[in-house]
């Protein structure tokens, strides 16, 4: 039977199917292998009581047929061990597939496919050679023992080999070997994960829509993830790990975005409500305080030059117009905020706080306006003083350490020396002073006086002297 087997064997060994012949010798061997006992046991004294028929030569024709068959049964254990490896090996190389597809993990499955072919050849040689000998047969002479003797040998050896080839190609996949098998640990975690993500997101929903929220955007992105989850329950055999383990990490994000989302749900509505209310009274305050830019116009226009008042003219109507805008927006968030179209509302309400915060602005600047020229009228020394201090502590800082001051810092505030002189002059030059360029001249000099300081302060930090 052995042999009937190992014939079939080699038939599908030289075929190409490889897999079957390889599983098929390996089990004819190990039925060569059980079968060795009952052999030994025919061998002993009075194994042929009763009357036995099979031919024995004795003496040195036993001995090599005992010696062909220690080599069959040799090449067997090194063909089992063969083929073992390399199903075990053939593991190895799918796992690195399964995950990695750059030009080092390509080139591995290369060369186990060329592995592959010659373990094919050796495996071939090895059944070939057991097929062409029956060491059971009672006509084996002494020179077909020989023969078989060394044929099995050279198979065996050709088997350990190739092994032995197979075994150091297993070392060098060590480095891509545990990559792979980093990645596919990761796997089943995150799955598991964006799944209990999915369930959060779904409760916390849930949770929200019994609080008589619809929360109908979140429902919306919740939904959008189903497709998502079956391909995660289609698992990596058919999508493969980078990309499973990147949809994973999608799901589990997206899923927490909407639970995070949905718990904070009631809070955002409550502060829509808080802001929609809060704006509504600035809204007012506005318009009142709106109403009184005219006097403090007519008061600019009968106490100062035309040139401290006339940009702000259109104060009251740019005010009005501002403030109409806001009051349309705050009706709009509030509709927003009733359909519970939150986006929308949040965006209104900030589009309504920028049209207030210009509202105030616009009607702050005339009261300003009328403060600061109240004071300089009365006593312009004040701002003249500060604006020269200003300049002296600049002065002082470039002549640190030095005989004379540097070009780049003295130049600048040179002229900053003449602008403040020419606006003081100008202050003794009519009846009705622009106290208002007045002022935006002295600016402009502690400016410049503040860019020459910070300018000196940064060369000093970098060591320029």
């Amino acid at each position: 039977m052995a042999a009937t087997h190992t014939r079939g064997s080699a038939t599908r060994a030289v075929s190409g199917e490889r897999p079957a012949a390889s599983a098929g010798a390996g089990r004819g061997v190990l039925r060569l292998m059980v079968a060795l006992p009952l052999l030994g046991l025919a061998l002993l004294p009075g194994a042929f009581a009763g009357g036995g028929t099979r031919r024995w030569f004795g003496g040195r024709g036993e001995s090599q047929r005992a010696e062909a068959q220690a080599a069959k049964d040799d090449a067997a254990a090194a063909f089992y061990e063969l083929d073992t490896a390399q199903r075990d090996l053939r593991i190895s190389i799918e796992t690195i597939t399964a995950v990695d597809d750059s030009p080092g993990a390509r080139r591995a499955v290369e060369e186990f496919g060329a592995l592959g072919r010659r373990i094919d050849e050796v495996s071939h040689a090895y059944i070939t050679a057991v097929d062409a000998h029956d060491l059971d047969r009672d006509e084996l002479d002494a020179a077909t023992a020989v023969r078989a003797r060394g044929e099995l040998t050279r198979a065996k050896d050709e088997l350990v080999r190739v092994k032995g080839e197979l075994e150091r190609f297993e070392q060098g996949l060590g480095p891509l070997l545990d990559k792979a098998e980093t990645q596919l640990a990761r796997l089943a975690p995150a799955v598991e994960r964006a799944r209990q993500a999915l369930r959060g997101a779904s409760t916390a929903l849930d949770a929200v829509r019994e609080s008589g929220l619809r929360a109908d955007d979140l429902a919306a992105r919740l939904a959008a993830l189903g497709p998502e989850l079956t391909r995660l329950n289609e698992g990596a055999g058919r999508h493969g790990v980078a990309e499973t383990l990147q949809r994973a990490d999608q799901v589990l994000r997206d899923a927490e975005a909407v639970r995070t989302e949905a718990e904070r749900l009631p809070e955002r509505a409550a502060e829509t409500d808080k802001r929609l209310v809060s704006l509504r009274t600035r809204a007012q305050a506005l318009a009142t305080r709106a109403a009184a830019v005219e006097p403090v116009l007519s008061e600019l226009r009968r106490r100062f030059s035309a040139a401290c008042w006339q940009d702000l003219q259109h104060v009251p109507e740019q005010a009005a117009e501002t403030g109409r805008q806001a009051e349309e927006k705050l009706r709009e968030a509030a509709a927003a905020r009733a359909e519970q179209r939150w986006p929308d509302a949040t965006s209104l309400l900030a589009t309504a706080r920028a049209l207030l915060n210009s509202t105030d602005e616009a009607v702050s600047a005339a009261g300003d306006r009328l403060r600061r020229l109240d004071a300089v009228a009365k006593d312009p020394k004040q701002e003249i003083d500060r604006t020269r201090f200003a300049v002296r502590d600049a002065q002082r800082l470039a002549m640190d350490g030095r005989s004379t001051p540097d070009p780049r810092h003295a130049r600048p505030l040179d002229d900053a020396v003449g602008r403040l002189d020419r606006a003081v002059e100008g202050l003794d030059s009519g009846r009705h002073p622009d106290y208002w360029h007045f002022l935006t001249e002295l600016e402009a000099v502690r400016a410049t006086a503040a860019r020459v300081v910070e300018q000196i302060r940064e060369e000093r930090g970098a060591g320029h002297h």
